[in-house]
């Protein structure tokens, strides 16, 4: 139901003939914390649900002995099951570009009906030429600056002639891998409310080239209606949430794994260095102190996901500990997280959370409207 207050809507999210009735992505969280059963309920629920592709396979009996060619059937399936659950809803895949099979990943996402396909952990200079220009599905880079956002645009379109259907703009306040030094995650200049205006000021000119609107979607920090009302008025088209998705009771992790999020404290949310080396935003834990004192190194590479690990130089293998993770194993895991975990306090359905969004957003806008 469309609430109306004094005729203020929440804006729809246009991505090129895509048109979702919120402007809400849910972010893709692996390993296993979004599949096809978060996805299509957001999507059900009027936004953009999203599977992450990284290592999925992994609750396959078949995964123990073929990882990666059982990532790709369930990756196949995942789709499928969304796309079925969610009848004329919008379903999306989030593909890291540090993974070891970007490429197959990308082509079976496309190939299962994946209606678009977002990209980051490293700029997708080569995302356009693995989807076939007459191709259904969009290509959303995600960057963390004006300047990425720029060279992806200009290679897109010098070796391409393409430009992406959206951009996703990723401050330092979100979970998981983050495109930041360390050190600049606290610089005022990298908030997102400073990185929206720049990545709009850098797609403008080649939406005019384009004749037509890249969407800038903000990401990283985003917890209430009123946040995503106050970011789109700096110019951004959507939002894309992850932490909150977590505390749904559709989401694809273990109850434990959510418990962790109500569990957490302002105190408990770290940055840690990944082993692809970029910093990650995770809750602290017997695991990462383990870490941290030296007292983890693999024996060898299971899954062979990233490009850029090598297993002899690498404190923990990051497959395992997010397996272990999803499955409420902590002694072997660590949970990412949002900078705002802290606020999680109840586990609701994702309609619920959709229209405490959507209403949240309405009262902002009307409160902005009465205040002279």
């Amino acid at each position: 139901i469309m609430m109306q207050h004094n005729d203020i809507t929440i804006p729809t999210l246009k991505i090129r003939d895509i048109e979702t009735r919120l402007p809400i992505i849910q972010g893709g969280m692996g390993v296993g914390i979004s599949m096809s059963g978060l996805a299509s309920a957001v999507a059900r629920a009027g936004g953009i649900g999203v599977i992450a592709t990284v290592l999925i396979g992994f609750k396959d009996p078949r995964f123990a002995k073929k990882p990666k060619e059982t990532t790709h059937m369930v990756l196949h399936d995942e789709i499928r099951r969304a796309k079925e659950a969610a009848p004329g809803g919008v379903i999306g895949v989030n593909i890291m570009v540090a993974l070891e099979d970007y490429e197959e990943l990308v082509k079976i996402s496309v190939e299962a009906g994946a209606d678009l396909i977002i990209s980051g952990a490293g700029l997708p200079l080569k995302l356009p030429s693995l989807v076939p220009e007459e191709s259904m599905t969009k290509l959303i880079p995600i960057v963390s600056s004006g300047r990425a956002a720029s060279i992806i645009l200009k290679r897109w379109y010098d070796h391409y002639k393409r430009l992406p259907d959206a951009v996703v703009v990723e401050g330092p306040l979100a979970g998981g891998h983050l495109g930041f030094k360390p050190d600049d995650l606290d610089r005022p200049e990298m908030q997102i409310e400073n990185l929206i205006p720049e990545v709009v000021r850098a797609v403008r000119p080649f939406e005019d080239r384009q004749g037509r609107p890249i969407p800038v979607i903000a990401a990283g920090g985003i917890y209430t209606g009123e946040d995503i009302y106050n970011i789109m008025k700096l110019g951004a088209s959507g939002v894309q949430m992850g932490t909150r998705f977590v505390a749904t009771f559709e989401c694809d992790a273990s109850m434990e794994f959510k418990k962790a999020y109500l569990r957490a404290r302002k105190e408990d949310v770290s940055i840690i260095i990944s082993p692809v080396g970029l910093p990650g935003r995770a809750l602290k834990g017997e695991f990462i102190d383990k870490v941290k004192s030296g007292g983890k190194h693999p024996k060898k590479c299971m899954f062979k996901c990233l490009k850029a690990c090598d297993f002899r130089n690498t404190p923990y293998c990051i497959g395992a500990a997010l397996i272990n993770a999803q499955r409420g194993n902590f002694k072997a895991g660590f949970v990412f997280c949002g900078q705002n975990v802290w606020r999680v306090n109840k586990i609701v359905p994702v309609q619920e959370l959709m229209d405490e969004l959507e209403e949240g957003y309405i009262q902002a806008a009307r409160k902005d409207l009465e205040t002279p």
